[in-house]
């Protein structure tokens, strides 16, 4: 762990899912679920800020504390735990999207696209999937798939490499759409015209009172950079991505050592 604890104590925790707050096999420790608890009970929310859509964050929503709230989709959603509904949707406006859509596949031949909106995951018959999907889901072209406001639009390539493939296509969207990565494959996420991670938080901090400088966050991955750049303190996780690592002040144990958690016990001297 390096770098020196905040000069105060945080009054909020954002922290990232995966490679972050849950270990390598899909789980959050007893240890790191107790930490939680424990900070949230002396009057400090801690948000789960996740790439995760909304069917998938719902594995760890039983450590979402007294607050309730989650932001999922790259800060596409922040979703009610406790009530189970929608707290805030930030959508893509589809004509904005299928314009984009068009054009990057004009210029990169062999892009493919799904959607995740509340319903679940829509996919073009060629998009290439790396998990099992939801039962139901939808399969169409993406005209077809963009025909209401998706929550988080993804953007597959087979054959370049992740970094290329971010390049070409941030060249075409020119600043249009959020463009950003959270796989080792190449996948880029899309949200909205300025929905990011950190956007999205800085609207939840707002409504509970804080400020960027006393929220203290926790990520690895090129998605979680907004969220870092913003907050007070951050900590970028000692296997992240290095361009995290770059942009962080400080470095956190690795997510299969609880990092997040070790952090977070030293802050609040639990």
């Amino acid at each position: 762990m390096t770098g020196g604890p905040p000069a105060r104590r945080p009054r909020l925790v954002a922290t990232d899912l995966d490679g972050t707050l849950v270990r390598s096999d899909g789980t959050v420790s007893d240890y790191t679920a107790r930490v939680l608890a424990e900070v949230e009970a002396r009057g400090v929310p801690v948000v789960f800020v996740t790439g995760r859509p909304l069917r998938w964050a719902e594995d760890v929503f039983e450590h979402v504390g007294e607050h309730g709230l989650a932001i999922v989709s790259n800060g596409a959603l922040v979703w009610d735990v406790a009530r189970g509904r929608v707290h805030l949707e930030r959508p893509i406006p589809p004509g904005l999207a299928l314009e984009v859509c068009r054009e990057l596949r004009e210029a990169v031949p062999g892009t493919a696209y799904a959607v995740e909106d509340l319903d679940g995951i829509g996919l073009e018959p060629h998009f290439m999937e790396r998990y099992p999907m939801p039962p139901g889901s939808r399969r169409a072209p993406v005209e077809d798939l963009l025909a209401r406001p998706p929550l988080k639009l993804l953007v597959r390539h087979e054959e370049l490499g992740p970094q290329d493939f971010w390049d070409r296509a941030e060249e075409v969207n020119a600043g249009r759409l959020t463009f950003t990565w959270s796989s080792s494959t190449t996948l880029l996420e899309v949200s909205g015209p300025g929905v990011t991670k950190a956007s999205t938080l800085e609207l939840l901090a707002r409504d509970l009172g804080v400020g960027a400088e006393d929220v203290i966050a926790f990520g690895d991955m090129p998605n979680d950079l907004p969220m870092l750049s913003w907050a007070g303190t951050a900590y970028a996780m000692a296997d992240a991505h290095p361009t995290v690592t770059a942009a962080a002040t400080h470095v956190a144990p690795g997510h299969d050592e609880d990092g997040v958690a070790r952090v977070l016990a030293g802050v609040f001297d639990l």
